[in-house]
């Protein structure tokens, strides 16, 4: 594939790319100067113009309420960093990146690099969201591995108390690698301070969402199993009941 465009940090500051450091704000020249500096102390030498997302018709690897993500070169290396937005619902990132960090610790999600008060900088995880991956040739055995690996991921978010928010979004917050590893994205509406549905929410999420027509009658055996063993795991989230959610599943 052709290699992005890149802007350098110094061409930042042009009206037409000062959008991705200041978004939505039009007119915010004190704030941007500011988020250059920022950027210069964590080391982003350059961003770059790719993605599947678009703001105001440049591409970008996502867009939500609270950040933009962009491609970026770290020290000369490739990395995903976060832009927090100056509407954002929140004063910095700082907390964000805890979540992040934690959720590192058990081996999920894209490696935290550096968090800072408006920028987050991390692995950069090349992938597909879940369900163009599906589109695009995510088989039923494929499809099997892959909700294997998330439960797993996300039973490990469980043990740690930690709950994403936003997995029955899965399309959105879960990327497909070429060579169908998955990996758990976006940790910005993640909390420890509530009851965690991680597990509950991916499996509900394959059995009734977006993709359940295309792989949810392959991937389990008995529908009212299911239900009474993701019944059983709310109750106690075990690793026997895990296990048993596994089994109902066809992954073990």
């Amino acid at each position: 594939m052709p290699e992005p465009a890149g802007i350098e940090l110094s061409a930042l500051s042009e009206v037409r790319y000062s959008r991705f450091i200041t978004y939505p704000a039009t007119e915010a020249e004190n704030e941007l100067k500011e988020r250059l500096n920022e950027l210069s102390t964590i080391g982003i030498s350059r961003l770059y113009l790719a993605g599947s997302t678009h703001l105001d018709g440049m591409p970008v690897l996502g867009k939500g309420c609270v950040g933009v993500v962009v491609q970026a070169n770290l020290d000369g290396s490739p990395v995903a960093l976060k832009i927090r937005r100056t509407d954002a619902d929140r004063a910095s990132l700082f907390e964000e990146g805890r979540l992040l960090r934690l959720a590192n610790s058990v081996e999920v999600g894209p490696e935290l690099i550096t968090v800072t008060r408006n920028f987050l900088v991390m692995e950069l995880f090349n992938g597909l969201p879940l369900y163009k991956w599906a589109q695009q040739g995510g088989k039923s055995v494929r499809a099997r591995r892959v909700l294997a690996d998330l439960l797993q991921a996300c039973f490990k978010l469980d043990a740690i108390g930690l709950d994403h928010g936003e997995l029955s979004h899965a399309p959105r917050n879960v990327l497909v690698s070429s060579k169908s590893k998955p990996c758990i994205v976006d940790f910005e509406s993640a909390s420890t301070s509530r009851r965690v549905t991680n597990v509950t929410s991916l499996v509900q999420y394959f059995l009734f969402g977006q993709l359940a027509k295309q792989f949810g009658r392959k991937l389990y055996r008995n529908h009212k199993s299911v239900l009474v063993a993701l019944s059983a795991y709310k109750q106690e989230g075990s690793v026997s009941n895990f296990n048993r959610i596994l089994e109902m599943l066809v992954l073990r």
